[in-house]
């Protein structure tokens, strides 16, 4: 029976990656990877070659008997996500539930994520904080604001550029002008870093990249 390693890559930067992580991308016999292209410029940049196996929302239903066959035959796999740890907010999940179902050796190779570093950057007190992933786009939605004032803590959430600014001005009607803390294209060239209150910080957003956003609930 092979193993399964759940390796973090990084976020952005493609310094941001352990020496850990690097061996066992370069030791185990495939890899499984969300976009083959995206893995691949890392892979590249540190001159690894091993066979890949594309592992995203559209394929996983069809790839999951494939890749437990790989682990069962003795091989081992390396799990990674386009960025960060694989099993928040990607496919990944559903593989590594099977493999815990199957009884398959699961090892995590912990690295770089966006929720950590947005939350290391907002000076906030965060012995306490709620993830909410994605925003939703519809259902549950209003629900969802609804709730966020019963928690006294801060909030962190991804948002894609074409909603960040209707999702920000719902927070704000729901919430009230909180202060946020927001994170486009952390770690990457043209990384940028917001703070203020909502209505300060909506008129500087650029609607391009990824976000990830923090929530102060502190008055």
């Amino acid at each position: 029976m092979g193993k399964l390693y759940i390796v973090g890559t990084p976020i952005g930067n493609l310094e941001d990656i352990t020496l850990r992580a690097l061996r066992i991308l370069k030791e185990v016999d495939l890899i499984a990877c969300e976009d083959t292209r995206r893995t691949n410029i890392l892979l590249a940049h540190y001159n690894i070659h091993k066979p890949l196996v594309s592992f995203h929302q559209h394929s996983r239903l069809k790839k999951i008997d494939y890749l437990l066959g790989q682990l069962k035959s003795g091989q081992d796999m390396a799990l990674v996500t386009d960025a960060g740890m694989p099993g928040i907010a990607d496919p990944g999940g559903v593989l590594i539930a099977e493999a815990i179902k199957n009884k398959i050796k699961i090892v995590t190779i912990p690295g770089p994520d966006a929720i950590t570093a947005i939350l290391s950057l907002s000076g906030l007190p965060i012995q306490n904080y709620l993830y909410l992933g994605y925003f939703p786009k519809k259902k549950g939605r209003q629900t969802l604001l609804r709730n966020l004032k019963k928690f006294p803590f801060p909030i962190v959430f991804f948002e894609s550029p074409q909603r960040i600014k209707r999702t920000l001005s719902d927070i704000q009607n729901y919430l009230g002008d909180n202060q946020i803390i927001i994170g486009r294209e952390l770690t990457k060239k043209f990384e940028e870093v917001l703070r203020g209150k909502i209505s300060e910080v909506l008129p500087k957003i650029r609607p391009q990249g990824e976000f990830v956003i923090v929530i102060s609930q502190s008055k």
